[in-house]
């Protein structure tokens, strides 16, 4: 589904170019659940933010289900970005502005959803989360966990194949943070590729496979119990 060729990214400084990532060669298949770990300035969230699209420079060749990310115009990234991707934030990232209900209509909103269809997914979404009596609250009005929570069903509101996880259970206590994790094994069984960036070694071992850096390089590779098919 994903493969990185030579992945940089770098700064120009008046030291001269200084590398947060280099030469990174990674690919991840379909269905697979991959944690990126290392020290703080590893390069763990630029990383993902150059599979999600979200920064555009950088070096190297990013194909996403073949499509050339790398060759690609800011329009067409876009349209692939919304396309494939669904993100969580450590932060939640909701609009403050905007209830439950209107925070995960958003998503469907810029990927020009009819309002029918709209509502019949939201509310799906809503009931699946187990958030209906949340819908018309703010996410002011929310728990730290509820939050995240709504954040997660944004992330796969429209049905994303891939989700990028930044740090989804960094400001949770550890029963919420388990909830999160549970949620996003259970949407990876059901066939969504899940990326994630933790510092959690517990969190970690939900997925199949651990990447590591260390200084914008590559670190090694780790295949947990799970990629053995062990729960």
């Amino acid at each position: 589904m994903i493969k990185l060729n030579h992945i940089q990214k770098r700064y120009n400084t008046r030291a001269g170019f200084v590398y947060v990532l280099q030469q990174i060669n990674l690919t991840i298949e379909k269905g697979e659940f991959v944690t990126i770990m290392g020290p703080s300035g590893a390069g763990k969230t630029t990383l993902l933010n150059i599979i999600g699209m979200l920064d555009s420079e950088w070096e190297g060749e990013y194909y996403l289900d073949e499509n050339p990310v790398h060759e690609l115009k800011p329009k067409h990234r876009l349209a692939l970005n919304r396309q494939y991707i669904g993100f969580v934030f450590q932060n939640f990232n909701l609009l403050d502005s905007l209830t439950v209900y209107e925070n995960l209509e958003a998503p469907l909103t810029y990927r020009n959803v009819k309002s029918s269809e709209r509502t019949s997914i939201v509310c799906d979404t809503l009931d699946r989360f187990g958030i209906v009596g949340k819908k018309d609250l703010f996410p002011n009005q929310l728990s730290g966990g509820q939050q995240q929570l709504v954040g997660v069903a944004r992330a796969v509101v429209a049905s994303p194949k891939l989700i990028l996880a930044d740090e989804p259970t960094g400001n949770l206590h550890s029963s919420q943070g388990k909830d999160v994790m549970d949620l996003l094994k259970k949407l990876n069984r059901e066939g969504t590729t899940i990326i994630q960036v933790t510092h959690n070694e517990s969190y970690a071992a939900y997925g199949n496979r651990i990447i590591k850096l260390k200084d914008g390089w590559q670190d090694g590779e780790i295949l947990t119990e799970q990629s053995a098919g062990k729960e």
